[in-house]
């Protein structure tokens, strides 16, 4: 199959071949089809096969198939066509740029609005008009206060890493959204993991959608080699050193569960001579955009990141990715180690596992429904006779931005993916398009050389800060991300009788 016969337009076709794909991937094949078939969607893929080109593409095709008269009130923004949502400021801006390389010989506009850089610029663009718009909730409901964005007249609406969005509390914002949308729209849910719970979300939200599932649930990359090197607690950056110095490890992706872990072990792999750098929620765009430049050119070793961060970075050809710590949430694993093995490539993910994180390691394993290979690096045995100790957790891990990229608390399932009240939702047998249906961007992501990837395999497109912070910036909780996530009591009050007792 080419993505010639995936009937999109030549302009689209034009670009995507410019950029080395032909072959469309599993979730792009069966994904194009359905949106351009106008209904809703509910698609898993895990992370790595392409799935932002999937939507993106056929959301250019649909909205350049019926274009617009760019009318509007003189000092209002003209409305918003297409709207993506995305968890946080790096995805969001690889989207964007998916949506600009795949759109580049359309007459459409996109733009993306997040945190973390002055709004200003954002709203100077909103006015000026943009076809398709990518943000992250917080952001955007910044613009929605301030009456900048118009969202009035959105066809197309993109939940992207919905699984994330769950996971880092954005129900209430995600609603608030909703309900400044029409009713008569297609909804489209991407999400890198398909749990149970995202079927519920989906339940309250989706009308008849075609459902998508290309990998087994929550399943890692065939292509990632696993391994689980069992160290005390205490040698674990020792470890982590000797195998970057004696394999000649160049480029290499180390997770932490803390901003406070990251910080200290780049800190302390710089003093051993290995360059590396932190990027976490509290980290300016700026030195973000930065550090994840050098990182892609090859000019720094290591990046050191939290769980938050990460989401959305994406290198061609990663060969490796470490779990200094593993991840508190299973899930996370997942998406952890899916920054590797992407497009087709082949990639390692290493976990340095002390007695400590034995449940959490147990947790992933069950997830995953394998048991990962242990190898004990020579030198680096473990006492056999060490003491497990509680691993403590932040309290205010709740808060993506302010606390590092650190996930949001974990809620009950019944809590956070019961029907969200008052979501705005076709009626049956209505019309997934809008009159003058348009059909929104879409772009295969990077460094495949058959298929295009995600947009998160993009190169990282993230605007620089545009000058001093706004109020409406000083006033968003987590500038990374958007809104501080809502609690779990607080989640529950959003969530209708109804899907209480049938989910509860």
């Amino acid at each position: 199959m080419s993505f010639k016969t995936l009937g999109l337009s030549e302009a689209i076709l034009r670009a995507v071949t410019e950029l080395g794909y032909t072959t469309p991937t599993p979730i792009q094949a069966q994904a194009i089809p359905a949106v351009l078939a106008g209904g809703d969607l509910l698609a898993g893929a895990q992370t790595g096969t392409g799935k932002t080109a999937g939507f993106t593409l056929p959301i250019l095709q649909r909205l350049s198939q019926t274009p617009v008269a760019r009318s509007h009130a003189p000092g209002k923004p003209a409305p918003v066509r297409a709207l993506i949502l995305a968890p946080t400021r790096e995805l969001a801006a690889q989207v964007q740029e998916s949506v600009a390389q795949y759109g580049k010989y359309l007459k459409l506009s996109s733009a993306t609005v997040f945190g973390g850089v002055s709004i200003v610029p954002q709203v100077k663009q909103l006015a000026r008009g943009v076809d398709i718009l990518v943000a992250t909730p917080g952001r955007l409901l910044d613009h929605m206060q301030q009456k900048t964005v118009d969202l009035s007249r959105v066809e197309i609406l993109v939940l992207d890493e919905a699984d994330r969005m769950l996971d880092m509390g954005f129900i209430r914002d995600i609603r608030r959204v909703l309900a400044a949308l029409p009713a008569k729209r297609q909804n489209l849910l991407f999400s890198a993991t398909f749990s149970d719970e995202i079927k519920a979300l989906a339940d309250g939200l989706l009308d008849r959608p075609a459902l998508i599932e290309v990998a087994r649930r929550n399943t890692t990359a065939e292509l990632i080699a696993q391994k689980i090197h069992p160290v005390d607690r205490e040698r674990k950056r020792e470890l982590l050193e000797h195998l970057i110095t004696s394999q000649n490890w160049h480029q290499v992706l180390v997770f932490t569960r803390t901003k406070h872990g990251a910080n200290r072990l780049a800190e302390q792999l710089n003093k051993s001579g290995i360059t590396a750098l932190a990027i976490h929620g509290n980290k300016s765009q700026g030195a973000r955009t930065r550090a994840l430049a050098e990182f892609k050119q090859g000019t720094l070793q290591v990046l050191v990141a939290t769980d938050i961060a990460a989401r959305g970075i994406d290198i061609d050809q990663l060969p490796h990715v470490v779990n200094f710590e593993l991840p508190e949430v299973a899930e996370d694993y997942v998406h952890r180690i899916g920054r590797t093995g992407r497009a087709g490539a082949s990639g390692e993910a290493i976990s340095l596992v002390c007695v400590d994180e034995r449940d959490l390691l147990a947790s992933i394993e069950k997830l995953i429904k394998r048991s990962l290979p242990r190898e004990v690096v020579a030198g680096f045995e473990p006492d056999p006779h060490a003491v497990a100790q509680p691993i403590r957790k932040n309290s205010r891990q709740g808060a993506p931005g302010r606390n590092g990229g650190q996930r949001a608390p974990a809620t009950p399932a019944a809590t956070q993916v019961l029907r969200i009240k008052n979501a705005p939702k076709k009626k049956a047998g209505q019309s997934a398009g809008q009159p003058g249906k348009s059909r929104a961007p879409g772009k295969p992501a990077s460094g495949q050389r058959s298929v295009p990837a995600s947009a998160e395999q993009g190169r990282a497109g993230a605007p620089k800060p545009g000058g001093g912070r706004s109020r409406a910036q000083t006033a968003q909780a987590a500038p990374s991300q958007g809104r501080r996530p809502q609690r779990a009591s607080s989640q529950a009050a959003l969530l209708t009788p109804k899907a209480k007792s049938r989910h509860g």
